[in-house]
């Protein structure tokens, strides 16, 4: 167990040998388990040398090694959901090096990226696609007379996503040779919420042995497998074997740690699911009073629901992010967090407000357009006042062109009767919000990552609506 990120080039000199997929699968257990070390040893300092997702990738090292030991790739097709696992995937198909790169300008993408390499199968970036692509490359596979195998490794917290159930009965109804693996470490970004993420929860607690889960999934026509230690190389590598060799969808339940092997990221996994680059050179900075956009709107929000009970506060699974971590502790009743499900976000939004109540939804650019036709035919055409609180609007550089938030501009703006408000900075941020409240209609408020550049300055800001920070689709539109 390590406690302390390697600041200096660690020595794997079996990791070192390892350029391809093809080159593990002669190694013997003993072997298999040296090289798991080594890799979560250099996934811990590429990642303390660039920053990125961290958490996640520590928790799939077994798997990985176990999912390229057993298949075939690139030839079979393997997808990541997400894609925040896929450090060690990356390290192991000829990427090593290229670890030092991740995140930066002409770098590795942080996420699998097809025209990177034959062995990222699908682009991800966004939750709960990977059964859906997966289904479709068996199915390509089936009309082809392949033998391939199709593989979508997905977590717990994507499984509370409409989609992925939709892949799933769609699935059934093929009968494709298909293998979903979960990957069930109780977390996607903050704790799952939801009774699916309950009912995973309690069975594990019971040892039932899988039989209630396996209800669930085998009602759907699956035959299930576990759940196994996701750790535990040998029944990793058995069980691959034995469920990659049968017919029909198949799906293997395995149970992992977010942060395994680093004693702060297992007893912190929130806290690390993503880091950011670590200097040794350079002495840690003092914390400064300089608070970001995400910080300013969750201060106002609890403010403002202190004074009008009707303010709801919705999240797709965000809190952290969005910083609705205070709201969710004075205002318990009136904070909903209803996991990966952007869609059920914004049309729960929608039946709040048509009773009465102010909701705000608070949620990244990239994911509310997972929400697009709810936003439309729910909030929009019946002109209620849901408040789409905007975050990470614009381009995000690192996390690249998945998590870019430079669409909503387009997609927002032709909306009948909404508002659309870009503030500059946190008084012009403050006033959009006042002014959202004060509305009968959507309104859509837009703010950046990171800190206003005015912070601390005097800002004097006009009333809105300005032409320049508010747009009204209503006076275009005949609705």
């Amino acid at each position: 167990m390590l406690d302390t990120f390697p600041l200096t080039r660690p020595n794997t000199p079996l990791l070192d040998l390892i350029d391809t997929p093809d080159k593990l699968r002669t190694l013997s257990l003993e072997q298999l388990t040296q090289l798991a070390d080594e890799v979560r040893l250099w996934l811990l300092y590429s990642t303390a040398q660039t920053g990125g997702h961290f958490g996640a990738g520590l928790g799939v090292v077994e798997l990985t090694l176990a999912l390229h030991h057993c298949l075939n790739t690139p030839d079979d097709f393997l997808v990541w959901d997400v894609g925040h696992q896929c450090y060690p995937h990356k390290i192991l198909t000829g990427r090593k090096d290229a670890m030092l790169s991740m995140r930066q300008a002409q770098g590795l993408a942080p996420f699998p990226k097809p025209d990177e390499s034959p062995y990222d199968a699908f682009g991800t970036g966004h939750s709960s696609t990977s059964i859906s692509a997966a289904l479709g490359a068996a199915l390509a596979f089936r009309l082809k007379g392949l033998s391939h195998k199709a593989v979508a490794v997905i977590g717990d917290g994507a499984m509370t996503a409409g989609m992925a159930f939709e892949a799933l009965n769609h699935a059934a109804h093929t009968q494709a040779d298909l293998l979903v693996i979960l990957n069930d470490n109780d977390m996607s970004i903050s704790r799952n919420e939801g009774g699916l993420a309950t009912y995973l929860a309690n069975n594990l607690k019971n040892k039932t042995d899988g039989q209630t889960t396996a209800a669930l999934f085998e009602a759907l026509a699956f035959e299930y497998t576990g759940p196994i230690d996701g750790h535990n190389l040998p029944d990793l590598i058995a069980n691959l074997d034995r469920v990659l060799a049968a017919k029909g969808p198949q799906f293997l339940h395995v149970i992992t740690r977010k942060g395994k092997g680093y004693a702060p990221a297992e007893a912190d996994p929130v806290g690390f699911h993503a880091i950011s680059k670590i200097d040794p050179l350079t002495p840690p900075k003092k914390p400064t009073p300089s608070p970001k956009f995400c910080n300013i709107f969750g201060h106002w929000l609890c403010e403002k629901a202190a004074t009008d009970t009707r303010i709801v506060a919705i999240t797709p699974a965000m809190r952290e992010g969005s910083d609705l971590v205070h709201f969710s502790e004075l205002y318990p009743d009136r904070y909903f967090d209803v996991a990966i499900a952007e869609q059920h976000a914004v049309t729960l939004a929608a039946g709040l407000a048509i009773k009465g109540m102010k909701p705000v939804v608070a949620i990244y650019s990239t994911f509310l357009q997972r929400a697009y036709d709810q936003v439309i035919h729910d909030v929009a055409i019946q002109k209620l006042n849901v408040v789409f609180a905007v975050d990470r609007a614009g381009l995000v550089g690192e996390d690249g062109a998945t998590h870019a938030g430079n669409f909503d501009l387009a997609f927002m703006r032709t909306l009948p009767n909404m508002t659309l408000l870009t503030p500059a900075n946190e008084a012009e941020l403050v006033q959009a919000l006042e002014f959202s409240h004060q509305q009968s209609g959507p309104v859509a408020v837009r703010y950046p990552r990171g800190t206003p550049e005015t912070w601390g300055q005097a800002v004097e800001t006009p009333a809105y609506p300005t032409p320049y920070v508010a747009y009204q689709a209503r006076k275009r539109l005949p609705y």
